[in-house]
């Protein structure tokens, strides 16, 4: 009965460990990406993502064979956990999203931007690059004829001005100028994005 016991008590925490170590890396998406942290904190996630799959499956038996009541703290720790799970994946989804009316990419060497433009005018940018790195950055935005102004920073710095020049002939969008002000409209290395997809009313 005491090894029971003390067994029971390990699994209480190695589930908790495991449900708040797995639950922090799926926050860490918000925060450079999962991947990136991944490859820099691997010697840490993989045990606990393995330690968090071990458990929810002991749990899952203990919870058949006994019930929840006698098994309240994995019992909350992995609901709470999966719920986190669920909450992500439909945070990424398009579920609960306006339609795309837009999509662009710029790819460089290192690195890819995606801008997204939806029906209730709102944009995502998400970068991605170098091991798994991303972010994304939401805002809003309005369309004026042939120029799309955004009404928040679409980038973590200056290199995506507040106004770009959607050119329907070359299928991109410019968002470099010349010398007198005007966009340039040939295409050159990282000074256009290329339009995938584009159903603007």
């Amino acid at each position: 009965m005491k090894l029971k016991s003390l067994l029971r008590t390990i699994l209480k925490y190695l589930t908790v460990i495991s449900s708040i170590g797995f639950m922090a890396w799926l926050i860490s998406d918000f925060f450079g990406g999962m991947i990136i942290h991944l490859v820099m904190l691997w010697w840490l996630i993989i045990p606990i993502v393995i330690l968090f799959g071990i458990t929810l499956l002991i749990s899952i038996i203990l919870i058949i064979k006994e019930g929840i009541k006698n098994n309240k703290l994995i019992s909350i720790s992995h609901a709470l956990s999966l719920l986190v799970i669920l909450l992500f994946f439909l945070y990424n989804s398009e579920l609960l999203k306006s339609n795309k009316v837009m999509d662009a990419s710029l790819i460089d060497d290192l690195s890819r931007i995606d801008l997204i433009f939806r029906e209730n005018g709102t944009f995502e940018t998400n970068v991605s690059g170098m091991f798994g790195y991303s972010e994304k950055i939401r805002g809003k935005y309005i369309l004026k004829n042939d120029s799309i102004i955004f009404l928040n920073k679409p980038y973590s710095n200056d290199f995506i001005p507040d106004t770009v020049l959607i050119d329907n002939d070359k299928n991109s969008i410019f968002f470099r100028k010349n010398k007198d002000g005007e966009f340039n409209r040939e295409k050159s290395f990282v000074n256009y994005f290329e339009i995938n997809f584009k159903e603007f009313k």
